[in-house]
């Protein structure tokens, strides 16, 4: 059973939280998770997609790791707006909680705020691995869903324990990354957006056509995971359709 669920941890409202307000936020997610957690080998928690600020995905994961000692636990982290003592920060933090891998991203600029770091992944995974890191847990760069493999030969130098693809919507994107990469010695985790008309807009926005696997979603996924070894699922904004979907993969 190699599949994975990814989560949106809750919108921050404020300029700060307390302990006690995170955990009230993440209530939620915590229900959610022990919904899940018997029909998927891990989760996977976002950091700030489209630079909407949320509660750190590396707090999220701690609070489900106190509570879940079994599922495996990801976690992205974002580079564009964070300092590199702070991302180091947050990988000690990481790896305190027994989270399982972090994966190191850019980020979506943020419709408010316009910093940025200058700090680019694959130069961040190697200084994570120049600190010891990656023998703590694994470390991920993001793939597109269509590489040029030619431009992202940094990504490949920067030896990551595996890349994370951005949503795919065919097998023949997943065989000609993984041909091309796996050899090598790469875990590749494709990420599959599903077909609910709640996602509508999430697939429009990412230009996703899925008209190939909506019919049959529960079959694309087993030959996705059947090519890779792994899937990652996304549903933003259906979660009983995902739950419903991982019933019938755990069938």
């Amino acid at each position: 059973m190699s599949y994975r669920y990814e989560i949106n941890p809750p919108k921050v409202n404020g300029d700060s939280l307390s302990d006690e307000n995170n955990l009230e936020l993440l209530s939620k997610v915590k229900h959610r998770v022990s919904e899940i957690s018997s029909l998927c080998k891990g989760i996977h928690f976002t950091d700030s997609v489209l630079g909407t600020r949320r509660i750190s995905p590396i707090t999220a994961g701690t609070l489900i790791r106190k509570n879940n000692q079994k599922i495996e636990i990801t976690a992205s982290l974002r580079v564009r707006d964070k300092k590199l003592a702070l991302l180091e920060k947050l990988m000690q933090d990481a790896v305190l909680a027994g989270l399982n891998g972090v994966l190191i991203l850019k980020g979506d600029p943020s419709p408010n705020e316009h910093t940025n770091s200058g700090l680019i992944p694959s130069q961040t995974v190697k200084h994570f691995k120049e600190l010891g890191f990656d023998k703590r847990l694994d470390i991920f760069l993001s793939l597109p869903s269509n590489p040029d493999f030619d431009k992202i030969q940094k990504k490949i130098e920067a030896e990551p324990a595996g890349f994370v693809t951005q949503v795919i919507h065919s097998a023949e994107q997943v065989s000609r990354i993984v041909e091309k990469l796996k050899p090598q010695g790469f875990k590749i985790i494709p990420c599959i957006l599903l077909p609910f008309e709640k996602n509508k807009k999430s697939a429009e926005f990412l230009k996703i056509d899925w008209s190939s696997y909506k019919e049959n979603v529960v079959e694309f996924i087993k030959k996705i995971q059947d090519i890779a070894g792994d899937v990652l699922i996304t549903s933003p904004n259906d979660f009983k359709g995902a739950l419903e979907t991982l019933k019938k993969l755990a069938i």
